[in-house]
């Protein structure tokens, strides 16, 4: 009866973790370029005298679903899609350390700096891209930031920076608790000339959100059933304790 309530145990935390993953996917369904998170759950044989059949469900850690989100065409010169399931933006984290995304929905703050969706400042060759006042603005599919500078005309138009896009492969990726990615071993991932984006479009999540809310469901009940095994047990357990009691 302990080994059944251990389990029930076991399965209903690693359950609450699923669910908590499965709760930061559905409130990203909206954020471009994110990518979804699922709970990595081996299945290990219990070691010792007993069952064969005897298994645990050990928690590996959470894995990212590296799946490309579907292309949207928004029109907007600043929006900008990374073509294919290669390569990654350079970003400036929150704790100012070198962070990789796919967030494409850009916008220029009021002194010139680029910036993602999440507020976090775009690299560029040189560092943070700073555009100066401009007439228009082009984004190249090499990553080339090209203006027309205020006052001027067309045939004007300069190059004031190009927009650093790496390569990096799922498995040298992991995902930090502010959601973008690094390299597993602290390096830097390499500076590649074959990526290429496209601008006017715009990366949306890969998050399906029919999946997710049936996921939410699912797991609901999983964790409902492993709670009522954990009960089972001990009423089990405090039945045979009075049992012997009365012998």
């Amino acid at each position: 009866m302990d080994r059944l309530l251990y389990l029930g145990m076991t399965g209903a935390k690693n359950t609450q973790l699923a669910q908590t993953t499965n709760a930061n996917n559905l409130a990203n369904v909206s954020t471009a370029g994110f990518r979804g998170d699922f709970q990595n759950v081996l299945s290990q044989q219990v070691e010792g005298p007993g069952m064969a059949t005897r298994f645990n469900s050990v928690y590996q850690g959470e894995t990212s679903d590296f799946s490309v989100g579907s292309i949207m065409a928004t029109g907007r010169q600043l929006d900008v899609a990374i073509r294919g399931d290669k390569g990654w933006f350079v970003v400036t984290a929150p704790d100012g350390s070198e962070a990789y995304s796919r967030r494409g929905d850009f916008h220029i703050t009021s002194d010139g700096m680029l910036l993602n969706g999440a507020g976090q400042p775009v690299m560029g060759d040189g560092g943070p891209v700073a555009i100066p006042e401009h007439e228009s603005l082009m984004i190249g599919e090499d990553g080339t930031v090209s203006i027309v500078p205020l006052g001027q005309g067309s045939e004007s138009l300069s190059t004031v920076d190009r927009i650093r896009l790496v390569d990096a492969a799922p498995n040298q990726l992991q995902k930090g608790e502010d959601g973008l990615m690094r390299m597993r071993n602290g390096g830097s991932a390499p500076t590649s000339s074959d990526i290429r984006i496209s601008s006017g479009n715009l990366e949306a999540s890969n998050v399906n959100s029919v999946d997710a809310m049936v996921n939410m469901i699912s797991l609901a009940r999983q964790f409902e059933m492993q709670v009522k095994a954990m009960s089972t047990a001990e009423t089990v357990a405090e039945t045979g304790s009075r049992l012997m009691r009365m012998e």
